[in-house]
């Protein structure tokens, strides 16, 4: 639908965009979908996704991609900017009846170019692990459906393991699995390990280990996606009751909580450094959340319709020590540094968070990208800037994009709330720079933060994790139940017991959802009670982002974004994957095929 007063021209379908790195171009002949080209009929289908994989292959060609259209699944040699996509050669194609692929995921510590383990969740709830490769299917779990008659909505491997994966349901539960062992012939039977506010965990109960390891209860309605944090030991849950969830994984603990604006949250992601996670949903908005600080610390408002997916951008995401303050150099050659700062790989980006986490007084400036899509076919860039992240810190020279307005007095009755300065924490526990902390300049917001953000930071240290969440599990699966009930002990209160109120979202009730949230029997409260509290604050009570961009980029609704090193990668329900070059990445093969088509 083209915007008011906008017409025609507002309505096309973008194929290039610029941003302060320079121009993202759409790649024609790299785009991927169904070898006869056709749109597909996406009614009343599931959502296209894409996986990606290296598989180290010698000829510097290991890139491959996964994506599911319909009934089918297909597997490819991924060639991005370098050459044309050649679709009359899948690797793998596979044809399902009876049942849809719904999610993906590869194991990219198993991966070579002889085989590479693919699980593929279904509509039916069942999951498989395939080898695309070797053409071969290893197992088949749950296939029965005893262990869950629901939709498979998220598969992910465990970090760091080779054998551990997790699965949600659109049943509101998650499952952890091992793929060495069976599913067993009856269903399972639970023992309660852990519950908490609307979360529960249970063990397998049986004579000999078998799936599902554990079962989680999350929330209510649908779980959505859940997003393992970068180091893997946290784990990001959003449900279709509009509840963030923040667990630590090895603890079998939960660690925050956040509540959208209105509606379900549909997606989830965390920055490269784990501080900070993203999550979209129906209430049209991006919202920004510290996990250290357990709090929203700012939205974003650029799309029509409910936002799909988010993603943060590891290589444009920059970081700058600004210990000389003074730049001796031209304007080219200051935009120069910056350009190369963004197209850093992603593991230098993380080391250079990390230098935001040592006890060094150092200033430094920091800029995450993320980007969003959604259902209104639109594509969102954003940037985090640290006026946004450290609002009592000075202006930076690098901050950018970032409009502000000077905020004369805070909302009704709050109290004024003085800065502070602080230096930085590391990862172990230490409070980051006072983040509830707020100058007189709020960028986007007419008002201060609310005054309940100070209670936020006061007991927000993180007890260090017993080890990574893949040895306790391995462990878990030598030992039984006796292991995780010695982590039952560690169980404390949670610091948000007394505010998080259980609630349904208000959108999903008119939504075609196929879950049927009104046949539980659970109380329900007003969603107006959380709004204006912590876990839910006011829109004027936190900086407002505005997109760098906002293009429409297809004609039917997004379902994927993902960023490459060389690009970025967007799909939508037709079924057709696009490959946008980032700036300077055309190689010349592609600007003669593009000015051949053009």
């Amino acid at each position: 639908m083209a915007a008011e007063g906008g017409g025609k021209e507002m309505n096309e379908i973008k194929t290039q965009f610029t941003t302060r790195e320079g121009v993202y171009k759409l790649l024609t002949h790299s785009e991927y979908s169904r070898p006869n080209r056709v749109p597909f009929n996406s009614q009343g289908s599931n959502p296209v996704k894409v996986s990606f994989v290296n598989v180290n292959d010698q000829s510097g060609n290991g890139d491959r991609i996964c994506f599911n259209v319909g009934r089918e699944l297909y597997f490819y040699i991924y060639k991005g900017v370098r050459k044309a996509a050649d679709l009359s050669k899948p690797i793998d194609k596979r044809i399902y009846k009876g049942t849809q692929p719904t999610c993906h995921d590869f194991n990219h510590l198993t991966a070579t170019a002889e085989s590479v383990s693919l699980l593929v969740g279904f509509s039916a709830g069942q999951v498989q692990l395939i080898d695309p490769i070797k053409k071969e299917t290893s197992k088949l779990f749950n296939e029965e459906r005893l262990i869950d008659k629901s939709r498979v909505t998220c598969v992910k491997w465990v970090p760091g393991s080779e054998s551990l994966f997790l699965v949600s349901h659109s049943s509101g539960n998650m499952y952890l699995y091992n793929v060495e062992h069976t599913c067993g012939t009856t269903a399972p039977h639970y023992q309660l390990l852990k519950q908490g506010d609307n979360y529960s965990v249970h063990t397998c109960k049986s004579k000999s280990t078998r799936n599902p390891l554990l079962k989680w209860t999350v929330g209510e309605g649908a779980l959505n996606e859940f997003s393992f944090s970068p180091d893997g030991k946290f784990l990001a849950c959003v449900s279709q009751d509009g509840f963030l969830r923040v667990f630590n994984f090895d603890a079998v603990e939960l660690h925050g909580t956040m509540k959208s604006y209105f509606g379900g949250l549909l997606c989830v992601c965390w920055s490269p450094d784990g501080k900070y996670i993203v999550a979209g949903g129906e209430d049209d908005l991006v919202t920004v959340w510290s996990f250290m600080d357990c709090r929203v610390i700012a939205r974003g408002h650029g799309h029509k319709s409910w936002v799909s997916v988010v993603a943060f951008d590891h290589y444009t995401t920059s970081v700058e020590e600004s210990e000389p303050m003074e730049f001796s150099g031209s304007d080219e050659d200051f935009q120069d540094q910056m350009i190369h700062l963004g197209r850093e790989r992603a593991n230098s980006t993380q080391s250079r968070l990390s230098k935001r986490n040592s006890t060094d007084s150092r200033p430094v400036s920091v800029t995450y990208r993320f980007g969003s899509v959604g259902q209104d076919t639109q594509l969102c860039l954003w940037d985090l800037t640290e006026d946004i992240l450290f609002p009592h810190l000075p202006l930076s020279r690098t901050r950018t994009h970032t409009n502000v307005m000077n905020a004369s007095s805070p909302p009704g009755g709050a109290p004024v709330i003085t800065t502070t300065t602080t230096t930085n924490g590391n990862n172990s526990g230490a409070n980051t720079p006072a983040l509830n902390s707020v100058s007189s300049s709020l960028p986007r917001s007419n008002s201060l933060p609310h005054s309940a953000a100070n209670t936020a930071t006061a007991n927000s240290t993180n007890k260090p994790s017993a080890g990574t969440g893949t040895g306790i599990m391995d462990s878990a699966i030598a030992t039984g139940v006796s292991k995780f009930a010695t982590l039952s002990l560690h169980d404390r209160k949670e610091r948000h017991d007394k505010d998080h109120k259980r609630n349904h979202s208000m959108g999903h009730i008119s939504s075609k959802s196929s879950d049927k949230l009104n046949l539980l029997t659970k109380s329900k409260t007003d969603p107006a009670k959380t709004l204006g509290t912590l876990l839910c604050p006011r829109m004027e009570d936190v900086p407002l982002l505005e997109p760098l961009i906002c293009k429409k980029i297809a004609h039917e609704r997004l379902t994927v974004l993902i960023f490459l090193e060389d690009c970025l990668v967007t799909a939508c329900q037709e079924g057709f994957i696009c490959t946008w070059a980032r700036p300077g990445k055309v190689c010349s093969l592609c600007s003669s095929v593009s000015q051949f088509i053009n």
